[in-house]
């Protein structure tokens, strides 16, 4: 039964390898048992906030607030988070997020997945299924990514699907200055080159009418 009153508890998008929800009180304490369980390497840190280095209780409910605060959303200023379900196990969570999305028709993809996990090609699907919902749900012009010059699998997802280099950015990481590399992919390259025909988009009219875009 659809959601009375937040549609984004309703929007899912669908391959046949894997389902990207908005997560509810119930999927969000199940995001936190698998990355409790460990997302990286702990020498290694992929995240400009290093919520991972956060010891519990504080970790939970870092992540906790984190999730509750991106619930809201405007249609000027959204990050819309998803777990990422395979075959009904949580195994991570990405987000699409925009600034003044409206106008600049230009979003933003990131995402992690349990340690557990890795290696499945499951970044690769899970990007192709944000970047659907980005492009043909809410007609994007252009989506940006991007991840420190040493997160090989990150960038590896990158450029197997044909993203434009799009210069660097510097970021505090640890203490110490990280180097990011940024990319863009414009809609043209995803319709041609990316777009697949089993990517299915659930409750997405309410979504669109949430952040005006109908």
């Amino acid at each position: 039964m659809p959601h009375p009153y937040w549609p984004l508890f309703d929007l899912e998008v669908r391959t046949p390898r894997l389902t990207l929800r908005v997560p509810d009180d119930d999927l969000e304490r199940r995001l936190l048992d698998v990355a409790s369980r460990g997302v990286h390497d702990p020498g290694f840190m992929p995240f400009t906030v290093p919520w991972t280095d956060l010891p519990p209780p504080d970790f939970e409910r870092s992540a906790l607030e984190f999730y509750w605060r991106n619930r809201m959303v405007r249609p000027e200023s959204w990050n819309i988070l998803f777990a990422i379900l395979v075959d009904g196990e949580v195994v991570g969570s990405s987000n699409l997020g925009a600034e003044g999305f409206p106008v600049t028709r230009w979003f933003e993809t990131g995402s992690w997945l349990g340690r557990e996990f890795h290696g499945r090609g499951l970044g690769k699907e899970l990007r192709i299924a944000t970047l659907h919902l980005g492009f043909v749900g809410f007609d994007a012009l252009i989506a940006g990514t991007g991840a420190f010059v040493d997160n090989a699998p990150s960038l590896g997802v990158t450029r197997s699907l044909g993203y434009e280099p799009n210069g660097i950015a510097h970021a505090a990481r640890r203490g110490e200055l990280g180097v990011i590399e940024k990319f863009r992919m414009t809609r043209e390259h995803f319709e041609t080159h990316v777009r697949r025909d089993d990517v299915e988009l659930v409750g997405l009219d309410p979504v669109r009418a949430l952040l005006g875009l109908s």
